[in-house]
């Protein structure tokens, strides 16, 4: 029978002392069940085996002829970032220890004095890196090979397809100097978009969020171009602006709907030209920064009301992305709340509880306005008042309750359900097809349908029994 090998990848021993090298080998099988090892006592092959053999941790001394561990510790790095390096060393350095660390160690031991720490350091390793491989066999597995880069969406939970054409989208166009609009109602998870969008761009600077909601044409220009001393009263030095911050990566302007049409003028010439002027300054600076922005509001209307310059609206619109609220992927919602509700059992130093199977009915029958943000909120207040091991209901009934729909401007009013030009079926025949179509929401379930059809539950079961009958 054919001996099962673990961990399922290779663990690499490089040392040029063979005698440590078989005696690390069986401590590690003793010791840790660790029985997949590969043995290197040539620091000038090591590269090669790890480019031949499916490697995912390296032990690595430090005293080597020919390429020391401290030379081969960051080449490794670079051509294999994938692969997780243990520095093992003869001698307790700690200016050693500093430099392998700064070089990309995951860690550093002390080979005579700290077997059983370094043996511990493995095993966590080990648990890392399958952890790691997992969840990019899981997200490969998911996406179906749709996406060449999945790892860049892991931030945004969702097993609804057309949030997978939007990162579709988003791959397609990362790599664009053009600015990206993002679209959707409050609270679908714009800036996540922005990060990922940000990381697929493989730009070297930083993404610096900036919500222009509320600001004046003063403070616009501050915050954004930052200005010199004695620009206005209280700039008592020179400050640089979020656009200088956010050099050779991303700046993100949240909320741009709300821009005053002064601050728009500004922030046309900087995506025209590139170029910027600081309060108080007549030196004209590059901008070196992609930019993104985001807005709950339809910029076309915004546009046609003449509350946006339509040359801005039109340098906007060059790659838009648009975020479907949550009521259009109700496939999202029973993924989010075992995710919410993991969140908030650690922060709240609880165990996860189970929750009751017309939790998920309960809330796919729900048309959040404010959508994943409410979601959250709604499992946060729910765990905050738990205390049974079964999760109750009742705080989510009560936020459902308090929150009018039909007040809520975000939330599109539907058409009339009938053809005007139709006649009108007979009372008896919409109140039967009613009674169907909740029961079918509610998966059975007679109190969400009860519910959802604003009656009692004894006088749904008369229905019911009527139309049984």
């Amino acid at each position: 029978m054919k001996e099962t090998r673990y961990p399922e990848f290779g663990v690499l021993l490089v040392d040029d002392e063979n005698s440590w090298l078989r005696t690390m080998s069986m401590t590690l099988a003793i010791e840790a069940g660790i029985n997949n090892i590969h043995r290197c006592s040539d620091s000038r092959e090591v590269l090669g085996l790890l480019a031949d053999q499916d490697i995912g941790l390296v032990l690595l001394d430090l005293n080597m002829p020919h390429i020391p561990g401290l030379e081969l510790l960051p080449m490794i790095v670079e051509e294999f970032p994938q692969v997780s390096v243990i520095v093992v060393s003869g001698l307790n350095q700690v200016d050693k220890a500093v430099q392998c660390m700064k070089k990309g160690a995951l860690d550093f031991y002390v080979k005579t004095v700290e077997v059983d720490r370094l043996i511990k350091g493995v095993q966590r390793a080990l648990r890392s890196i399958e952890l790691e491989r997992e969840n990019r066999q899981m997200r490969s597995r998911f996406f179906g090979g749709g996406l060449e880069h999945p790892d860049c969406f892991e931030e945004i939970l969702t097993a609804n397809r057309s949030m997978l054409s939007v990162f579709q989208y988003i791959e397609a166009i990362a790599v664009s100097s053009r600015p990206v609009l993002i679209t959707g109602e409050s609270g679908v998870g714009k800036e996540l978009i922005a990060r990922a969008i940000h990381r697929l761009s493989g730009r070297s600077g930083p993404l610096v969020p900036v919500n222009v909601a509320g600001l004046d044409d003063n403070v616009f220009s501050s915050t954004l171009f930052g200005h010199k001393k004695g620009a206005y009263t209280g700039a008592d030095e020179n400050r640089g602006g979020m656009v200088e911050q956010a050099a050779y990566g991303t700046l993100f302007l949240d909320e741009i709907g709300d821009l005053s049409i002064a601050s728009q003028v500004k922030l046309l010439r900087l995506l025209q030209e590139g170029e910027y002027f600081p309060l108080g300054s007549d030196m004209v600076k590059r901008m070196n920064a992609r930019v993104i922005v985001a807005t709950h509001q339809d910029l076309a209307v915004s546009q046609a009301e003449g509350r946006l310059r339509k040359d801005l609206y039109y340098r906007l619109c060059g790659h838009h992305v648009h975020i479907p609220p949550l009521r259009e992927r109700k496939d999202d919602i029973s993924l989010l709340l075992n995710s919410f509700l993991q969140q908030a059992a650690e922060e709240l130093g609880k165990k996860s509880p189970s929750y009751p199977k017309e939790l998920v009915a309960l809330l796919e029958n729900y048309p959040f306005p404010g959508n994943v943000r409410e979601l959250k909120g709604m499992v946060f207040d729910a765990m905050s008042m738990h205390k049974s091991r079964m999760l109750s209901m009742d705080a989510f009934k009560r936020a459902m309750d308090g929150h009018s729909v039909a007040k809520d401007s975000g939330v599109v009013q539907h058409d009339s359900l009938f053809n005007s030009d139709a006649q009108l079926p007979p009372l008896k025949e919409v109140s039967s097809l009613l009674v169907q179509e909740a029961m079918k929401r509610s998966k059975g379930n007679q109190s969400l349908a009860a519910r959802l059809l604003g009656i009692s539950q004894p006088a749904l079961s008369k229905r019911l029994k009527k139309l049984s009958a």
